[in-house]
């Protein structure tokens, strides 16, 4: 029996239709016509023998199977540029390193580590997306990140991943606030107070809600709010106070308070081993350093 074998330029033609699931795009970005493309993604089909895509109406969605060959394609790439830096040594720091995290951790926990990397004149060109805890994992694991920090969820398995810090629970309210002069607080303490949190469903919404009800403290919602930012920007306006994570740099007007009662958190950094590039490696190095100091 012959194996199939796969044709890199095929694979690498599949990656950017897969990208942008649309045939004139693709074949624009490619410098190829569209008649061209479209064989090239059908060959590479009929030679796994799998649907890589389907219509649904007026749009061209990625099946599963095309799905994992669009992570596979990912990983491919990212090897293969991997392997010209090593060959190439430190002159060669091109290759852009593609960062996933959290809208906070971007803010507060990484703002120095990025602020360094971009001074260093011979550091590789950045890419940043921001995702969720799961997000971050699901764009490490489908090559669209080489690196990603975010809180732990459970064992990411296939990754390599390490412990950068444990984070900690405030509560930011304003200076004139009734609790502004404590220097920390209990959960009791935030019986019945209007709280700004997370819509439900999110994790750090559901570790409050645990939290507060083992100590019998009422959780009264003021406002839901998703990210920090924003969290932040009500309790300074009043209309709340904030249980963010110890990270968050309170704004002026407003004050923090410990909250050593609520559990923290453990963020992780998370890579793939098979196209971590001296450039991902730098950046990594970088935010360690700078986390952890």
């Amino acid at each position: 029996m012959i194996e199939p074998r796969l044709d890199l330029d095929s694979l690498h033609a599949f990656l950017v239709f897969a990208e942008e699931c649309n045939f004139t795009r693709a074949a624009s970005r490619l410098h190829l016509s569209q008649p061209s493309l479209h064989v090239k993604v059908k060959k590479l089909g009929e030679t796994l023998g799998v649907a890589l895509y389907e219509r649904r109406g007026r749009r061209l969605l990625l099946t599963p199977h095309g799905e994992r060959l669009l992570a596979f394609a990912r990983e491919m790439t990212a090897r293969e540029r991997a392997f010209h830096d090593e060959l190439l040594g430190d002159a060669a720091d091109v290759t852009p390193v593609v960062l996933a995290a959290g809208e906070g951790a971007l803010l507060y926990l990484l703002a120095d580590a990025l602020k360094t990397h971009r001074a260093r004149k011979t550091a590789a060109p950045l890419r940043i997306l921001t995702r969720d805890a799961r997000g971050t994992l699901d764009a490490v694991r489908r090559g669209e990140a080489q690196l990603g920090v975010g809180p732990v969820l459970d064992d990411p398995g296939d990754l390599a991943h390490e412990p950068l810090i444990r984070v900690g629970m405030q509560l930011v309210v304003r200076n004139d606030h009734s609790l502004a002069n404590r220097k920390k607080l209990r959960l009791g303490q935030l019986d019945g107070l209007p709280l700004v949190i997370p819509p439900r469903g999110r994790a750090h919404r559901e570790t409050v809600e645990r939290a507060m009800a083992a100590n019998d403290a009422r959780l009264d919602v003021a406002v839901e709010a998703g990210g920090w930012q924003l969290m932040l920007h009500f309790a300074k306006q009043g209309l709340g106070a904030a249980i963010v994570n110890d990270f968050c740099r309170p704004p002026a007007g407003t004050v923090a308070l410990p909250l050593p009662e609520l559990p923290g958190l453990d963020y992780e950094l998370t890579w793939n081993p098979q196209v971590h590039g001296p450039g991902a490696r730098r950046l990594a190095d970088t935010i360690r350093r700078s986390v952890q100091s």
